[in-house]
């Protein structure tokens, strides 16, 4: 029988709507699978058979030290999705790489930690976040005229050793919202929609994650089309699980986020979905 470690935070451990589901269609499976976190130095990890990453949420302020232990389980167990991808994921300059290889991206704005927090263009609308961040985290939306406000949530989060980028805000999710397509083994499995995150004025969330307004959704051609290119430009083979999240534009679809380590997959939103996410699991393992 297979031994899964579903990890999750301390501070996530009773918030993670996907986990009795998923730990069901485990059992229903016959796997073994427990609700273990990371952050919890109690736990044997080589005593299963894989590591499932899953609602780690937390990381975001503790990144260097999550790093450090999702090396240490690869060395131990199979970690999903593995090391290499987690490294390259956690961090959204992904985005400028995945924008250099075709895929069409919201225009992107970098500010490092030595760059002038004012350094970023004239956007008349315009969204300005964490490069390491999940859940909406520090993420603000302003216009133009709250520059100077702007600045100074850049300048608050650089001071917090915290890169920054900027995106311009894309007016169409305020009645469109945003599609994310969930894709297992590779292969689509289901989408949703997510109500519009950061209402104009809102001051950035200091919880874990912000509160989402989630339905199903069916994606359009030109939504599929874009997660799978998105698939494609992937500097490793498909993952057993990604979430790409969309934003509509007046020029189509643009890629948002790729999510490759603890995204939510919204199982009730789709039935058989969690049935379909461990089968994939179970043939991974094999």
């Amino acid at each position: 029988m297979l031994r899964i470690a579903l990890a999750t935070a301390v501070a996530a451990f009773t918030l993670d709507e996907d986990m009795d589901p998923l730990l069901a269609a485990c059992a229903q499976a016959g796997v073994a699978a427990q609700r273990v976190a990371w952050d919890d130095p109690t736990v044997s990890w080589q005593r299963f058979d894989a590591v499932l990453l899953r609602s780690t949420w937390d990381y975001t302020d503790r990144l260097t030290e999550f790093l450090a232990w999702c090396e240490r389980v690869s060395t131990q167990t199979q970690l999903i999705n593995p090391l290499a991808m987690v490294r390259w994921n956690t961090d959204k300059r992904y985005l400028g790489e995945l924008g250099r290889a075709g895929v069409p991206v919201i225009e992107t704005c970098y500010l490092g930690l030595a760059d002038a927090p004012d350094d970023f263009p004239a956007f008349d609308e315009f969204v300005l976040k964490p490069t390491v961040g999940a859940g909406s985290r520090g993420a603000r939306r302003f216009v133009a005229d709250e520059r100077e406000a702007a600045v100074a949530h850049a300048a608050a989060l650089q001071a917090q050793g915290r890169e920054v980028m900027v995106q311009p805000y894309l007016a169409q999710v305020d009645s469109a919202g945003e599609t994310a397509l969930l894709y297992f083994a590779g292969a689509f499995s289901h989408a949703i929609r997510k109500g519009p995150l950061l209402p104009r004025g809102s001051e950035a969330t200091r919880a874990l994650f912000a509160p989402e307004q989630i339905s199903a959704r069916q994606p359009g051609e030109a939504e599929l089309a874009l997660a799978e290119r998105t698939l494609d430009a992937l500097p490793f083979d498909r993952p057993l699980y990604a979430r790409v999240d969309l934003l509509p534009s007046a020029d189509g679809p643009r890629l948002l986020e790729l999510e490759l380590v603890e995204p939510s997959l919204f199982f009730d939103t789709a039935p058989g979905a969690a049935q379909r996410f461990v089968a994939a699991l179970g043939d991974a393992l094999r």
